[in-house]
């Protein structure tokens, strides 16, 4: 697999929590490190995943937002 995106962080599938459309998919990147998605129901089935899976969570973003409290 060869993508643009840079941030490629391969990991474990620790959760999925299927909705009626979206699931949210959990991925442990790093001991008590996890990085969470909504994909749809369709990408999860199509990707095999479950619950202990190997999975990378691939993050291309061309604008990050960060603020604080006033």
């Amino acid at each position: 697999m060869k993508l643009s995106a840079r941030n490629q962080l391969k990991g474990t599938v620790v959760g999925i929590e299927a909705g009626a459309v979206n699931s949210i998919v959990q991925i442990e990147v790093a001991p008590g490190l996890v990085i969470t998605s909504s994909i749809t129901n369709a990408a999860v089935a199509e990707l095999g995943l479950k619950e202990g899976a190997e999975a990378y969570a691939v993050i291309k973003a061309s604008s990050i937002m960060v603020g604080v409290d006033d």
